[in-house]
């Protein structure tokens, strides 16, 4: 979790002008190559720990030690590459995995190299990504980490690269295939390497988390760890169940999950923020306990993490298209998760749903909400409230401006659309760039330090949400949490002034943004969900 000391900027874009010639595996030398499917039990050898027994090879042995000829390996958890050949003395075509059980979903990658230089210049180039579009055409850069650099001076992961493209493969590839490009040096010879798409989180990082909670007598006094269910390979969806022990029956609920995707680890890493903070002995902290009951699954797709999935689970499909219809056998963590959702709501009011979840095409964080259209005016822009607040708390990271609220046919199947269906009226998926900021001055990657704010940014917000003091609208963000010693609880968030004069706010920025104003006798309810998205 080193944090750099500087800023670390975006690179300057690449265009689409000039893209490295598109070698193959017939112009170069085959290093690396795992197959596709691997023999026995796949549900099996997707539990951490892997397959019994010493697995063989699929690198190029070195001819001795002047054979520069970097040593590839991705079969570690949550590792992601199938193929990389050389088709130079310092360059390097690489072939990620799909999805397991599917023949696309390529975004997330994570690999080891060996054998470093530290003087040439190397060139990696990744031939099979989904995506038309992404944030490395934007200047996002890969990330590095080097073991030699972690042990001897404590740096982690880092952003590297130059001469960053993204751009579309060879006509002929059906489906069309986008490719990566990029330059870097490594700072050691003889290192060992790592390259990533995003900050690793994997299952054991969570298991050693919980691990270490469970241990710690006094968070564990209120918070409870609970297996929601088993995945298909066996492994534990985690439950989370946080609050003060003090009277619960009146407490309203707030439901967050993170890692529908795997590939989306920044979802992790804003989990991890926002349970440090909700478990610290902050009076904040201690103060939303004690309002609300939190029930949080951290992991909700942990086979694909295990394994290195971009999207799917092991079903071979998509978790956040299967709220809707889920089977329990085919997606067990959504079906518990929404079973869940229905025992808590015949309970109580859940005032917030909101899944974690990492976006490739849009820096910032944002969030996507609810509107159906045809509500009274009050009810459609109450949905717009939250992400309002939570973008003053974060105004160099969060972007109001990029939020949206229609709800499309596609995402029918979404957590936060079968949430909101299920009666819960502020329910989101709040999207984390893989890149970073341009706000505020920022033009610069997200760090892990960035990643876990979201977390205290979100518990700060909830208060705010829920505030009967009105001082904070106008006010500057503030770098530490407010309100050191509330002990009233708090009434309906309608009657709130705080959620009243945002509420105005909210209706004022939209009548800016439609260029107009609502006709006589007309309302929020009477403008189409399409006008208001655009």
């Amino acid at each position: 979790e080193w944090v750099p000391p500087q800023p670390e900027p975006f690179c300057q874009p690449a265009g689409p002008e000039w893209a490295p010639a598109a070698l193959g595996e017939e112009q170069g030398t085959v290093v690396y190559h795992l197959s596709t499917a691997p023999p026995g039990s796949c549900f099996t050898r997707s539990r951490v720990g892997g397959a019994p027994g010493p697995l063989s090879s699929p690198a190029a042995p070195l001819e001795g030690p002047q054979d520069t000829t970097l040593l590839f390996e991705s079969r570690f958890e949550s590792g992601n590459l199938q193929k990389a050949v050389k088709v130079g003395p310092f360059e390097y075509v690489l072939t990620l995995r799909p999805d397991l059980y599917t023949t696309k979903h390529t975004q997330w990658f994570y690999f080891r190299v060996q054998n470093t230089r530290r003087d040439p210049l190397y060139r990696f180039t990744i031939t099979n990504l989904a995506k038309p579009k992404s944030l490395y055409g934007e200047g996002m850069r890969p990330l590095l980490y080097s073991q030699r650099d972690a042990q001897s001076r404590g740096i982690g992961w880092r952003r590297v690269g130059a001469d960053v493209r993204y751009y579309q493969g060879g006509s002929g590839e059906e489906p069309a295939a986008f490719r990566l490009s990029w330059t870097a040096r490594f700072p050691h010879d003889g290192d060992t390497c790592f390259f990533a798409h995003s900050y690793p989180y994997t299952y054991s990082d969570l298991q050693r988390y919980l691990r270490a909670l469970a241990g710690d007598p006094v968070r564990s006094r209120y918070c409870a760890v609970r297996a929601l269910c088993r995945s298909l390979a066996g492994n534990t969806v985690y439950l989370l169940t946080i609050t003060s022990p003090t009277a619960v029956a009146a407490k309203r609920a707030v439901v967050l999950s993170a890692r529908a995707h795997p590939g989306e680890s920044g979802g992790s890493w804003a989990m991890r923020g926002f349970l440090d903070f909700l478990l610290s002995a902050h009076a904040d902290a201690r103060l939303l306990r004690r309002l609300f009951v939190f029930k949080v699954v951290p992991m909700l797709n942990p086979d694909g993490v295990v394994v290195g999935n971009s999207r799917c689970s092991l079903a071979g499909r998509d978790p956040n298209r299967a709220y809707g219809t889920a089977l329990r056998g085919s997606f067990p963590g959504v079906w518990h998760l929404r079973a869940t959702v229905e025992r808590v709501l015949a309970e109580r009011e859940v005032v917030l749903y909101c899944d974690f979840h990492g976006h490739s095409r849009k820096n910032n964080v944002f969030m996507y909400g609810c509107d159906g259209g045809g509500a009274g005016a009050g009810l459609r822009l109450r949905q717009r409230v939250f992400p309002l607040m939570l973008s003053k708390n974060a105004p160099e990271k969060f972007s109001f401006p990029s939020c949206k609220f229609k709800v499309q046919k596609s995402k029918a199947g979404t957590g936060r659309v079968v949430m909101w269906r299920m009666g819960v009226s502020n329910s989101y998926t709040m999207e984390v760039a893989f890149g970073g900021s341009t706000l505020g001055g920022r033009s610069s990657h997200f760090t892990v330090e960035d990643l876990k704010s979201l977390g205290y940014h979100l518990c700060d917000t909830l208060l705010d949400f829920c505030d009967p003091h009105p001082a904070k609208v106008g006010q500057q963000p503030r770098r530490e949490p407010r309100h050191p010693g509330w002990s009233r609880d708090r009434g309906d968030a309608g009657a709130v002034p705080q959620f009243q004069q945002c509420l105005s706010e909210v209706d004022v920025l939209l009548r800016q943004r439609l260029g107009r104003e609502l006709g006589s006798g007309s309302s929020w309810s009477d403008v189409s969900p399409s006008e208001l998205e655009s």
